[in-house]
């Protein structure tokens, strides 16, 4: 059985259209790629609810799932910056117990 994902599109265009629509050209470029990875849901959820209060960005941050895509272009960053865990983990605000457990299981 083959896991269903949300269509994240659908879901941030309404609520683009109905709730903000001032942020909907700010936010159409990332809403017309072909496929959303976990970075661009996050990235489009900054964009759209940039003021939130530190409690509920704490609780966000800790509901994060990230496919292995996403996984796999945060190492990339990493590499190519030449940044150690601590830094990428501020960097995209995980763990940087994430960070290096995910560099074991892919070997990066």
């Amino acid at each position: 059985m083959e896991k269903l994902a949300p269509n994240y599109k659908k879901i941030f265009t309404d609520i683009l259209i109905e709730k903000h629509p001032e942020k909907y050209e700010r936010c159409h470029p990332i809403l017309q790629k072909e496929v959303l990875f976990m970075l661009d849901v996050i990235k489009l959820n900054q964009m759209i609810f940039a003021a939130e209060d530190k409690g509920t960005a704490e609780f966000s941050r800790k509901q994060r799932s990230y496919d292995e895509s996403s996984i796999l272009e945060i190492l990339a960053y990493q590499k190519r910056n030449g940044y150690n865990n601590t830094q990428v983990a501020s960097k995209f605000k995980l763990s940087r117990n994430s960070v290096a457990k995910w560099r074991k299981i892919f070997n990066q």
